[in-house]
Order: structure tokens, then C-alpha cells, then sequence
């Protein structure tokens, strides 16, 4: 049994929380299955949308689902949350990834 399937299971059982959510999102994430990523990370933020962590991710699942307007929208939320928390290091990779976003989606 997968590390996956071990955490869908405690899903399955009712053991839904953002940490669960923000760990099933990196898991798939990491399989290359970006769109249950993208579900499973939005979840975490709506659970709890001071999750620095949960918006980095959240922003990197959408960018490779090929959705960059809204991974645009996703860093400049976890860039605000995480400034609003004190968490520095988490605004400063999300400003990296925004401003690469931005430059790789730019129009000649």
C-alpha cells in the first residue's frame, strides 16, 4: 500500500484536516497527478487559509496543471498570508515562483 492510498484511507475515515489535505496534495503532486493535487491543496487552504506552506504548494500544483492565471491569484494569496504570519522564507520562495510564473506566461 502506497503512502497515497494510506492517506486516502484516513480521508475515507473521516480524519479530513488541512495538514492531511497539504500531505495528499504533495504526495500526488510529486506522482505527477497535479489536478487531485490541486483539489486536495485547495481543500487544505480553505480549511485553513493561514497555511503558508499549503499556498506554496497550491500555487506549484496549479502551475503544473496548466493553470497559471489562477497560480498567479494562489501566490499572491500565500504571499499576503505568509507576510501577515511572519513566515519570510515562505513569501520569499513565493515571490520567486510568481516571478517566474509571470515571466515564463508573458506574451511576446
Amino acid at each position: 500500500m502506497s503512502i497515497v492510498d494510506n492517506l486516502e484511507k484516513m480521508l475515507a475515515h473521516g480524519r479530513d484536516s488541512a495538514l492531511l489535505r497539504y500531505t495528499l496534495g504533495g504526495e500526488y503532486l510529486k506522482a505527477g497527478d497535479a489536478a487531485s493535487a490541486v483539489a486536495h491543496l485547495a481543500e487544505a487552504v480553505r480549511q485553513d487559509p493561514h497555511y503558508s506552506a499549503a499556498w506554496k504548494i497550491y500555487g506549484k500544483a496549479l502551475t503544473e496543471a496548466g493553470r497559471p492565471d489562477e497560480a498567479r491569484r494562489v501566490y499572491e494569496q500565500g504571499i499576503t498570508t505568509a507576510e501577515a504570519r511572519g513566515d519570510i522564507q515562505a513569501a520569499k520562495e513565493m515571490r520567486v515562483f510568481l516571478k517566474r510564473l509571470k515571466k515564463a506566461t508573458q506574451t511576446p
